[in-house]
């Protein structure tokens, strides 16, 4: 009977949000197929342009893309029922998306950074008229795009990082204009090489905190913006609680945390209202949403199993 009402829950949850799920879905595939056609004409304008600039925006608008891919392929997976096997769903599918966009930028990053300092070392002459005027359609695309996911930005961190990277890719595009001009004035050549490695620092600037924090939720470690000593404390203060051990917290995606713990409770049991109370705090102050707690006497009779390792 608990399956079928969750099963409900969850079919009017879906139609509740089918609407905004299709308008992501038609803004990711908008935006994708843009910036992918884009990059194309980008590489070639940069190596007929001889330009590293253009080559580090073409660079980033590429990341971006494949970053939207993942990051449109993880909302679908997220989505997905969980099954007998895959009990929480494909929910984790999120932070790999994350990792591999992370590897994927620091990749990328490396080989423009070589390229750019061969560049400074023999300075050669770049055709700024090119830059210019391809970098400037970079601004209106990935505003463009950007406008496209404005209203859903700010419901999903999946859905917000995609905002914001294209929001970026625009700012980006606008300093190799501002330094494609600045080329047409002064014909300083090595301007060119310094714009594309300002790039790559910005590239790298995100991707490390991304790879930072998705490597620690791929290691279960409390996800961030938690406060697990303030959670242990919540328990303690619970009417009855004598001890509270094998607390966990982690992160099942980018967006959903899971907890369990053991409360060891000698005097009394927790009542159906005093759980779902705990669970509304924990969703509403801790943003932790699946709770599993073990209530136990915890006398010297029935010692809780894991006093030594909590």
């Amino acid at each position: 009977m608990p399956h079928q009402h969750s099963h409900d829950h969850q079919h009017h949850h879906h139609d509740h949000h089918s609407h905004s799920a299709s308008s992501s879905n038609k803004a990711f595939a908008i935006s994708a197929a843009l910036n992918f056609a884009f990059v194309m004409v980008e590489v070639v304008a940069a190596v007929y342009a001889n330009s590293m600039s253009l080559l580090g925006d073409a660079a980033h608008n590429f990341a971006d893309v494949l970053g939207l891919l993942m990051a449109w392929g993880a909302t679908w997976l997220l989505n997905r029922s969980a099954t007998e096997k895959f009990s929480y769903g494909y929910k984790k599918s999120t932070i790999l998306s994350a990792l591999a966009n992370a590897f994927l930028l620091v990749a990328t990053s490396a080989i423009i950074i070589y390229e750019a300092v061969l560049k400074l070392i023999y300075p050669t002459q770049v055709h700024e008229s090119i830059v210019i005027i391809v970098a400037l359609f970079g601004i209106v695309i990935n505003g463009g795009a950007a406008l496209l996911f404005i209203k859903e930005q700010g419901e999903d961190l999946n859905i917000k990082g995609a905002y914001l990277h294209l929001a970026y890719d625009a700012l980006i595009s606008l300093g190799v204009v501002i330094g494609g001009v600045l080329m047409l004035i002064t014909k300083w050549w090595w301007l060119d090489p310094v714009v594309g490695i300002l790039i790559v620092l910005v590239i790298l600037k995100g991707t490390l905190g991304l790879l930072r924090d998705s490597v620690s939720l791929i290691l279960g470690a409390v996800p961030y913006g938690i406060d697990s000593a303030a959670v242990r404390s919540y328990f303690s203060s619970i009417d009855g609680v004598a001890a509270v051990h094998d607390l966990h917290i982690w992160g099942l995606s980018t967006r959903e945390t899971a907890l369990t713990v053991h409360l060891i409770m000698p005097n009394r049991v927790l009542s159906d209202a005093e759980l779902m109370q705990i669970n509304h705090d924990l969703q509403h102050v801790f943003k932790i949403n699946h709770v599993t707690i073990q209530v136990e006497k915890g006398n010297a009779d029935n010692p809780c199993g894991q006093v030594i390792t909590c």
